[in-house]
């Protein structure tokens, strides 16, 4: 094991910080696309921008509510820490990191299981002003490698293992191809040639400075469907301030209870409003090791959970088992759960219907991206507002455009692609010039790729990626239309419409379904899918081509559907001539 090294002076922790500040200053600096002066001066003035950072806010927080439960987390021998502990602890582990040369402005790649030590190393990081890239459990060594080295990440935060992978291997392999990576933390008791995470910590001193609250943060992934994902740089103040306004629209409080049960990392659990956003209110934010009903149930019950985020199959996976278990024992008693956010991708209205009546709460439907726009519906939007909507942006700053292919704004109703800006909307990725150039307009709006129609109210109803718009010989297919349709039919758990190529059409449709568990022993046939979707109204070239029923959707590292596999398996199935 190796032994801790000897705390630094505070002029020697500030002699490295000019020394790693100046190191990185050639790639930081082209890297980061700042807003521009006239808008962030705009931004500030109107309130938005307070100077606030992430380092800051905890400390407050544990100064005004020190012995209250901040994170409760089950999997590691039931820890209940307060805000005044945590606060301890990222202060310690700040002068430990800083201790074993992580400096102001070094990348740190943080890929953590929902564990307490998840919370300890990214507010630790923030103190320093390093910035820690957000990796999701799911990322092996394709997308870790690339972080490293897009990055020059010079530290990388692992579990030993979680839910039977062994994260040490992957290390390994990715330090020995990553000249800049000279620190493998592991959090667990066997770091294998690596160092345990909880032998960092020390109580020397911390960062001499504190980040500018306008520097970046920390680097959040893209959900982008091809590729490694581009990397999202995100503010001290344009991120907190989405966290205030999601906090806002969604009541929370310090008697908030907020259950995680999505990849901490990701930025739906983590903004929206998320743990870090259950923290600013000074509630309690509840790690949840695995997000399906058995364990995610009796959690909600135990901590009264008030309110959680899920994405939508996961939404119809609890809807299903809350149906299915309602009544028996061990089913777990759901009464404290207020709100259900569904984010992530569309929630079809047929299923966003059933969530009052089978949940007992009410539904917050959350339609943003990493990138920036967050749109909530409101806690007193009327029902139909909640089902058949996907919300209204945060801000009143926050500008929203519809347009055509060409760019020409469209009235409300018409469906066209959603162009954004606003004071918490990037204004590029992390050094990506060129995905810049496509992804931005000349001044300054990001393209989001998402198709969507403006009602009267303002609020903003999906109605799919501009890539899952299948061009069937000339007439245009919405995914998500044909979905919503045959999630109606009773025997349906889930279904994903994807493009299949077509010699003569260029595309046709195929419908993945997944049945519901009691419709699996004598399932509906293909025909009498495609007779259901016709007798509700749609025009014939919207009746899927093909259906395909599956017992799982393949899945991204959150747990949305991969359309981008669905898409390779029908491609691979179809003949060659």
């Amino acid at each position: 094991m190796t032994a801790p090294e000897q705390a630094p002076t505070r002029e020697q922790v500030s002699s490295r910080e000019r020394a790693s500040t100046q190191e990185r200053t050639s790639l930081q600096e082209p890297a980061f696309t700042p807003y521009p002066t006239e808008f962030a001066a705009r931004y500030r003035a109107a309130g938005y921008w307070r100077g606030e950072t992430f380092g800051r806010m905890l400390r407050e927080r544990a100064a005004a509510h020190g012995e209250r439960v901040a994170i409760v987390d089950p999997a590691g021998e039931g820890r209940r820490w307060t805000y005044a502990e945590l606060d301890r602890r990222a202060d310690r582990m700040a002068a430990g990191l800083l201790a074993r040369g992580i400096g102001r402005g070094d990348r740190v790649v943080v890929q953590l299981p929902n564990v307490a030590e998840f919370f300890e190393v990214v507010f630790a990081l923030f103190r320093i002003g390093a910035l820690p890239v957000f990796a999701l459990p799911a990322h092996r060594a394709t997308e870790i490698g690339h972080f490293c080295s897009f990055t020059g990440a010079a530290g990388y935060v692992v579990a030993a293992v979680d839910n039977g992978f062994d994260y040490r291997e992957l290390a390994s392999r990715v330090q020995a191809e990553s000249p800049a990576l000279r620190l493998v933390l592991v959090a667990g008791d066997d770091p294998g040639e690596h160092l345990r995470l909880s032998d960092v910590p020390c109580d020397g001193p911390g960062p001499a400075e504190e980040p500018e609250p306008g520097s970046v943060a920390f680097l959040q992934l893209s959900g982008g469907s091809t590729g490694v994902p581009k990397l999202i740089p995100r503010t001290h103040d344009d991120y907190i301030y989405s966290l205030r306004g999601s906090v806002d629209l969604c009541a929370l409080d310090e008697d908030s209870v907020y259950l995680c049960a999505l990849p901490a990392a990701h930025n739906f659990p983590l903004s929206s409003p998320g743990s870090l956003g259950t923290l600013y209110a000074g509630g309690r934010v509840v790690l949840c090791p695995r997000p399906n009903p058995e364990t995610a149930f009796p959690l909600i019950e135990r901590e009264g959970v008030t309110i959680t985020g899920l994405v939508p199959p996961l939404a119809l996976l609890w809807l299903d088992a809350a149906e299915r278990d309602a009544g028996s024992p061990g089913a777990g008693d759901l009464d404290s759960l207020e709100v259900l956010l569904v984010g992530g991708a569309k929630f079809s209205a047929e299923a966003a219907r059933r969530v009052r009546p089978v949940l007992g709460c009410t539904l917050q439907q959350v339609f943003g991206m990493a990138e920036g726009l967050v749109n909530y519906t409101r806690l007193d939007d009327p029902e139909e507002l909640i089902t058949t909507t996907q919300g209204r942006p945060i801000s009143p700053d926050d500008e929203v455009r519809v347009v055509d292919d060409q760019d020409r704004d469209l009235p409300d109703g018409a469906t066209g692609h959603l162009l954004t800006r606003g004071p918490y909307t990037i204004r590029g990725y992390w050094n990506a010039p060129g995905h810049n150039a496509n992804s931005f307009t000349a001044d300054g709006f990001y393209r989001t790729g998402d198709l969507v129609r403006r009602t009267p109210t303002g609020h903003l109803v999906v109605e799919g990626r501009a890539k899952d718009q299948i061009n069937r010989g000339g007439e245009k297919v919405a995914a998500e239309e044909i979905e919503n349709h045959l999630l109606a039919h009773p025997a349906v758990h889930d279904a994903a419409v994807v493009s299949m190529p077509d010699p003569y059409l260029g595309e046709r449709t195929c419908a993945y379904v997944v049945l519901r568990t009691d419709h699996r022993e004598q399932p509906p046939k293909s025909i009498e899918l495609k007779r259901f979707v016709r007798q509700r109204g749609l025009a014939e070239y919207k009746v899927p081509d093909r259906v395909e029923f599956v017992d799982a959707f393949p899945a991204t590292g959150i747990g949305k559907v991969s359309k981008k596999d669905l898409r390779a398996a029908i491609a691979a199935a179809l003949p060659t001539h």
